[in-house]
């Protein structure tokens, strides 16, 4: 009887990346309704618009530790260089999250020093989603790797090609951020969430194609693996369901449509994750670390594989059941 090989590595890897793709769709909304708010009306429709992600904001960030947990017990190695690598724009987001947390709490409690908080909430909410895409992009564009060990400068993450990647995360933030509040609220709020749909979904299509075509001069790899003769048949679907679903959004947004908005936005967020895996994979950290060079020993990879087949489906378990708890318009909810 023949023996199955299962490369534990790369199961990490599709684990850690469908934390990071879990995070960045279910926090991602929330962040873009904190950058959408100073746009919103003062009083009851910023109410509403708080309304409609206080019963799931929190939980939503349990991805985040579990794709940086994740990242830390299965390739120690990874972190180990891309932290330093980073850390002025790690430090940066956990202290938007930060901001963004207290805020949310003490608006409600605080009527004399709302539009502090209210400020405070935007503003974490913006550093923290611009942080997020600028580390994507530090990432992208390499990192500099001697002897096993981080051996760049405090600021080398800090290149155009970051600022083009964090803009992006903002608008597209923004965008499901929208469409949450397109699906959850009602009446003036909805409607100022249509107007803002459009906007941001123009901003994350211009920002898209300009990260994309940037990729191909950013690395002469990369431009192989986009436009190379053998692999363009395998990478063209991607921009051409990408452009597909950016028309079919448009057209659910002309027609009024409630929740389908959300969900396309979810798949525009799928396939740039999806392009992001075929630009770098298989290395962790560009041009030379690949997955396997930074993996954890087996007998680690397997000890911790027992704990995320327990707790992932937990995870899951407890978000669907969140969501189906508090679901329909925020409008007759109060959570605060």
């Amino acid at each position: 009887m023949m023996g199955i090989s299962i490369d534990l590595t790369i199961v990490w890897a599709f684990i850690i990346a469908f934390a990071v793709f879990a995070y960045v769709v279910m926090d991602g909304f929330d962040l873009g309704i904190g950058i959408l708010f100073p746009t919103i009306e003062v009083g009851t429709e910023r109410n509403r618009a708080m309304n409609a992600i206080a019963p799931v904001w929190d939980g939503n960030e349990t991805w985040l530790v579990m794709g940086g947990g994740g990242l830390l017990a299965a390739f120690p190695l990874a972190y180990a260089i891309l932290l330093p690598a980073t850390y002025p724009l790690i430090i940066a987001m956990l202290l938007g999250l930060v901001f963004r947390g207290v805020a949310f709490e003490f608006r409600w409690r605080e009527d004399r020093h709302r539009a502090f908080w209210d400020f405070a909430f935007a503003g974490g909410s913006l550093v923290a989603a611009l942080s997020q895409g600028m580390i994507l992009g530090a990432i992208l564009q390499g990192v500099t790797v001697v002897d096993r060990a981080y051996a760049g400068s405090w600021f080398d993450w800090l290149t155009p090609y970051t600022l083009l990647t964090g803009l992006g995360t903002v608008a597209g933030y923004a965008l499901l951020g929208s469409c949450w509040l397109i699906w959850k609220t009602e009446g003036k709020c909805q409607e100022h969430a249509y107007r803002m749909a459009w906007k941001a979904a123009f901003a994350t299509f211009a920002l898209m194609a300009a990260v994309s075509l940037y990729n191909v001069v950013l690395r002469p790899e990369y431009a192989d693996r986009w436009l190379h003769p053998k692999q363009i048949a395998f990478a063209a679907p991607i921009p051409i369901i990408t452009a597909f679903l950016g028309i079919w959004l448009l057209r659910t947004l002309k027609q009024k449509r409630e929740v389908l908005p959300f969900w396309i936005g979810i798949g525009l967020f799928a396939m740039g994750m999806v392009g992001v895996g075929v630009t770098i994979f298989p290395n962790v950290i560009p041009p030379s670390l690949s997955i396997w060079d930074a993996a954890a020993p087996e007998r680690s990879q397997i000890f911790m594989l027992v704990g995320a087949g327990i707790t992932l489906p937990l995870i899951l378990g407890y978000t669907f059941w969140a969501y189906w708890v508090f679901r329909g318009k925020a409008i007759d909810q109060a959570y605060h």
